[in-house]
Parts: C-alpha cells; sequence; structure tokens
C-alpha cells in the first residue's frame, strides 16, 4: 500500500516547546523507592543514590523537566516532613497508593538535586487539597529565597546555602477529585488565593499553573479561564488512555485485535480534546499566552499479576509505543497552544519509560519513541498533510497515520516522525518536502516494531522491541521513500 506525506518546509507556526516531553514522578509504587532512588548506601551502582542507570536512561533522552511529588499524593503531602536529616523525618502511611510506609526520605533537596543530576527543570506540585497557604507560601520562599528569612535559613541549616530555581510550579492537584473534590467555581477561588503567595523572589520567573480539567470537562477550563486567566502561566488536563474505558482497562499484554484498535482510538481521540479545551481557552486568551499543561498523559492497563494493585505497576508493548507516538505527534501539531506535557509516569507506574526489578532495569517500547522524537524538542513545527484510508475493525476505526514534522531553527535538519497503527498494511510512504531551499543531501531512518502486536521487553529478553535503522531512499531533489511495517512507529531525519 503507497501513502503519501507533504511537508511544507517554509511554513513554521510554531515552537514545539521542549516541555511538552516532560516526565512524572509521584510517591506512588516503586517510582521514587526502587526507580530513581535507592539510597547511597545500596549495592546497586548509583550516584548519590540515583540509580545511575535510571539517570542515564533520562538523560539520553533528554529529560526536559520532572513533576513530583503527585498526583494524588501532593494534595496530602507536606513538604516539612521531608526535609532535614533523613533519620528523624517523619513517618507515614501513604493512604492513596497501596497503605505501604512513606519514610520521607526522598523530599525537597534530594529532588532538586535529581533534577540537577538530571539536567532538568524541576516541576513542583504544591498541596493545595489539605495543605495552607502559609504552607505552600513557605515551600516556594525555602526553595527560592536567596536573603535572610526564616526559610531561607532553615534551608541553610539543612545544608543548601543557594536557593535554587522553581521554574514550574502547579498550585493544586486533580482539584476536582483526590486534590478536595471542589467544585470548578469553589477551586478558582482558591487558585487566586493561593498563587498570590507563590512569590518570585528575584528576576527567575516561576511559570504557575492552575489545576485543570479531568479529560473531557470542558466546563472547568471555562470558569477558570473566565475567573483566573490573567493569574495563571498555564493550565493543566489530565487524561489517560484505556483500552476501553475507566471500568474495562484490560491487561497490558494479552489482547486482541479490537482492544488494539479501540486502544489507539482513544488515543487519537487526544487530538479533540486539546482542540476543544484550546477553542474554550482561546475567547479568553487569544495570543495563547497560557499554555495547555497535559501533565499527566497515558496508557493505564490493570495491574501486573501478583503486584500490589495500588502500586500500578504494568508492562509496555508496541501498542504503547504507538499511543505513545501519536499522542507526541498531536501535541507537536497542538504547540501553539500545548507549551508541556508529562508521561505518567517514569519509572515502575503505569506507562513508564524504565522499568527496574532490583539491580536490572529494561528500556520499554515507550522509551525507544522518545529517543526517536527528542530531535522535535524546541524544534519548529512544520505543516505536513498526507491522505490515507481508515484502519480497524467494527466501530474501532483510527487514521491510518499519524505524522508531525519540525525543523532545528537556523539549520536544515528536519525531523519527519510517523505511526502506523494498522495490523494488516504495510505502506510505502512517498515523503515530499516542499518549498525546501535546497535539495536533500542525505536522509536516513529509524523503525521501532515487534514481531507481534504485543512484542514487550521483558528482565530475561530486554531488546525484544529496540529501534533499528531502515533505509531511506531519496527519490528526487525533495522527494524520499520508506517503507512502513505494520504497527510501527518511524523516525525520518533529512539534512538538505
Amino acid at each position: 500500500m503507497s501513502e503519501s506525506i507533504k511537508v511544507n518546509a517554509g511554513n513554521s507556526p510554531s515552537t514545539i516547546r521542549r516541555d511538552i516531553y516532560g516526565h512524572f514522578a509521584e510517591h506512588l509504587g516503586r517510582c521514587i523507592y526502587g526507580g530513581f532512588w535507592v539510597g547511597k548506601d545500596s549495592p546497586i551502582e548509583n550516584i548519590e543514590g540515583y540509580r545511575k542507570d535510571v539517570v542515564e536512561a533520562f538523560k539520553k533522552i533528554r529529560i526536559p523537566n520532572l513533576r513530583w511529588p503527585g498526583g494524588c499524593f501532593a494534595d496530602e503531602y507536606h513538604w516539612k516532613d521531608g526535609i532535614g536529616p533523613q533519620s528523624q523525618r517523619k513517618r507515614m502511611i501513604n493512604t492513596h497508593w497501596g497503605g505501604v510506609v512513606e519514610d520521607n526520605s526522598f523530599g525537597t533537596h534530594e529532588f532538586m538535586r535529581l533534577c540537577e543530576i538530571l539536567e532538568c527543570k524541576p516541576y513542583i506540585c504544591g498541596n493545595v487539597g489539605s495543605g495552607s497557604v502559609q504552607e505552600m507560601s513557605e515551600w516556594v520562599e525555602y526553595i527560592t529565597f536567596e536573603g535572610e528569612s526564616p526559610m531561607s535559613k532553615l534551608r541553610t541549616e539543612n545544608g543548601h546555602k543557594d536557593a535554587w530555581k522553581l521554574p514550574m510550579f502547579g498550585v493544586g492537584n486533580e482539584n476536582w477529585g483526590c486534590g478536595g473534590n471542589m467544585r470548578a467555581e469553589f477551586y478558582a477561588d482558591q487558585y487566586r488565593r493561593y498563587q498570590t503567595y507563590v512569590r518570585q523572589y528575584g528576576k527567575d520567573k516561576i511559570y504557575k499553573i492552575a489545576g485543570g480539567a479531568n479529560s473531557n470537562d470542558y466546563n472547568w477550563t471555562e470558569v477558570l479561564m473566565r475567573e483566573d486567566a490573567r493569574f495563571m502561566d498555564g493550565l493543566s488536563v489530565h487524561n489517560y488512555t484505556f483500552e476501553y474505558d475507566w471500568d474495562h482497562k484490560g491487561a497490558a499484554t494479552v489482547f486482541d485485535e479490537k482492544a488494539w484498535y479501540s486502544t489507539l482510538k482513544n488515543a487519537f481521540s487526544m487530538d479533540e480534546l486539546v482542540r476543544r479545551h484550546d477553542e474554550v481557552m482561546t475567547k479568553y486568551d487569544p495570543e495563547k499566552r497560557i499554555g495547555l499543561i497535559v501533565d499527566e498523559w497515558g496508557t493505564w492497563h490493570n495491574v501486573e499479576p501478583d503486584t500490589n494493585p495500588g502500586f500500578l505497576y504494568q508492562q509496555n508493548t508496541m501498542r504503547d509505543a504507538l499511543v505513545a507516538g501519536i499522542v507526541l505527534n498531536i501535541f507537536n501539531n497542538h504547540s501553539d497552544r500545548v507549551h508541556g506535557a508529562n508521561l505518567a509516569q517514569a519509572v515502575n507506574v503505569l506507562m513508564s519509560p524504565v522499568l527496574t526489578e532490583g539491580d536490572k532495569m529494561v528500556l520499554t517500547p515507550t522509551w525507544h519513541v522518545l529517543d526517536m522524537y527528542k530531535a522535535h524538542q524546541d524544534a519548529k513545527l512544520l505543516e505536513t498533510t498526507f491522505a490515507s484510508s481508515s484502519t480497524g475493525i467494527e466501530n474501532y476505526r483510527v487514521p491510518g497515520l499519524s505524522v508531525s514534522a519540525s525543523v532545528v531553527e537556523g539549520t536544515q535538519d528536519y525531523t519527519i516522525t510517523v505511526c502506523n497503527p494498522d495490523l494488516k498494511n504495510e505502506k510505502t510512504l512517498e515523503i515530499a518536502l516542499d518549498n525546501l531551499p535546497t535539495t536533500i543531501q542525505k536522509a536516513e531512518g529509524k523503525i521501532l516494531a515487534g514481531e507481534k502486536m504485543n512484542s514487550f521487553n521483558s528482565f530475561d529478553k530486554p531488546d525484544e522491541v529496540v529501534a533499528k535503522d531502515i533505509t531511506v531512499k531519496i527519490t528526487g531533489k525533495n522527494t524520499l521513500e520508506v517503507n512502513l511495517p505494520v504497527a510501527s512507529v518511524l523516525s525520518v531525519t533529512v539534512h538538505a
């Protein structure tokens, strides 16, 4: 089957901000403990207590930001429990996730140092649900105030004299649900109040993010934009991809063709979700100053057998890789409004790029997609058009392709990413770069595909699904041809 894609190399409508490729680390299951953090005395190779293999995996995909400490955990988190000598920190029960003991050995200092090692922005989510304005205000002061104050003095006593930079701060999390079961109108007033005390000390701006809607709750966005637009820099939205719906999540590795297409149909629905939230936001912010921050997204399957159901540990197959590629293409193509996003979650939870077990680590198919897409970060979006018939079965039909393209500003280095959700048909892609200022000199490709639709990487077989080089033919001054296997993700790099 032959299909064509056109890339308008002469039109760059927006920048694909690298924050779209952000990640999320909640105190949930083995994301923090055993994931990022093992402690300095661990026999597992570490950098100051952080797993060396995990750190290196995230640095390779150029992690731009990391959201912490939640999630639902954030709205029960009291930051002073996680500072000072670790042996003296308060122990508590993690009531949201598994009922396990949280010893607070990973707190503000540990998180900020992790971000320094990862060379990424810290994105902290503050406690509106059970915390006070004073508590949030003092946390920001503790992190960012350079002068003399009780909080800067406390920070110094705890071993960090210099203030940190705090580029991103979320005022609450899921306040329509686990963050307080608030009405939109009530949270809008709470946001106004709390954000007032998220003070900017000095010249370094804190990008304030209001807690946004649950999926397609467009009324929540309407109320927040109407009441609070001038007080925010970003507005979040959370949306997970299920096999069918919340009550029918299905297994991560055992599914049929119908479940494949149903899941991908739900992934493609992110486009409508972003468009409709954007329409509401544009009524109040036509210049698109305020970013839509999709700070929780990804697949949510049933947990793996014989694991703690509160740990949300799931495997990750080619189906998840297709979801990642499709959703990231959507974010790229809406980068005029989508200014940031956070895949849920980074390690051992939900749609993780990385899984660990003892001293073993495995990179999931989703990690490989992020590696293939990383050239889009901070590149200029290019217009793409394509003709493709739909694919699927019964009522679960999806577009035959998903595409986005970009160019690194000031260069002739182009990246085109394509997903083929079709389980039956390989495709020969004819790609034309229109309005190219010169001729194509070189083209390279990477393909991610498994032997089966549910292929995955295990600790025993970590390389079942890896990105491989693929031949890209230069067929003219501005045209290419490449073969796209079934159920696959492709990245093409063009140098002109």
